[in-house]
């Protein structure tokens, strides 16, 4: 499917001159101080998340009877999971299908999007071996003193 751009103002003025795009398009909505707006067809939508939660359960069946296909699966789409260890490797594996799973439940799909960009970074530090040694610590103390701010009148 195709999508299609509009600067929000574009919507408010006339929504005539957007909705009939949405025959052949979804259409993102620009907006210049928040995030854009998605508009499409409810058909096309629980489509999409129909087809998201048979593929998630479908992906979770193959993790409980094959867990190294699953990973396998999933470090073929993430490549980056190979500078994980392998026991962070496994618990991201587990988390990312269980997001996964509860947003094609439901529908809410930012708890796994947080996930997936949370294992991204950890696996960015792991890449780099000095700064996974000095982040994973023992750390000496507990820092510096910093005074108490002074209370404003």
């Amino acid at each position: 499917m195709t999508t299609k751009r509009f600067p929000y103002s574009a919507f408010l003025r006339g929504p005539s001159e957007v909705l009939p795009t949405l025959d052949s398009a979804d259409v993102i909505l620009e907006r210049r101080d928040d995030e854009n707006l998605i508009l499409m067809r409810a058909e096309r939508f629980e489509a999409g998340t129909a087809s998201l939660r048979i593929a998630a359960r479908a992906l979770a069946i193959v993790a409980r009877r094959n867990a190294g296909l699953a990973e396998e699966v999933l470090a073929e789409e993430l490549p980056w999971l190979t500078w994980l260890p392998d026991a962070e490797r496994h618990e991201c594996v587990r988390e990312l299908l269980a997001h996964l799973m509860a947003g094609a439940d439901t529908g809410e799909l930012l708890p796994f999007a947080r996930a997936l960009t949370s294992w991204r970074s950890t696996a960015v530090i792991w890449s780099d071996p000095q700064l996974a040694h000095d982040l994973h610590g023992p750390f000496p103390g507990d820092g510096p003193d910093v005074p108490r701010p002074l209370d404003k009148p």
